[in-house]
């Protein structure tokens, strides 16, 4: 069976919680929490992932500065990120697809779309 490594970077911890719980339904997945963007930069420096998905506004770092690190960072440069969010502006999802996300979805999540979006990026069930 295919494994897979993601990083849920999110501070409130009942959204991190529900995230995690929904990738967990992915076989083959390992879910790693961070609460806020400079913790996620731990995580990512203290092992491989082959997913990063993060709220934008957290204390300490926000998501965007994460995608920021994450992006000029060779080792995870071409690590999928996708961002949940409750910020729907259409400028605050070009502004986050600009700095190199790969998708932005709205708060209140569903997990089905998370699922979605999750499988399409790592190609789950693709020969």
């Amino acid at each position: 069976m295919q494994r897979y490594r993601c990083l849920v970077v999110e501070d409130s911890k009942t959204m991190r919680n529900m995230l995690a719980e929904s990738l967990l339904r992915i076989p083959g997945m390992e879910v790693v929490e961070a609460d806020n963007g400079l913790a996620g930069i731990r995580a990512l420096a203290a092992g491989q992932f082959d997913l990063v998905l993060t709220d934008v506004n957290m204390p300490v770092m926000d998501g965007l500065k994460l995608v920021r690190h994450v992006r000029g960072d060779p080792r995870h440069e071409n690590t999928p990120i996708v961002i949940i969010t409750t910020e729907n502006a259409p400028n605050d999802r070009d502004r986050a697809m600009a700095l190199g996300a790969n998708a932005y979805i709205e708060k209140p999540i569903q997990a089905p779309r998370v699922i979605r979006a999750v499988k399409k990026l790592l190609e789950v069930g693709r020969p």
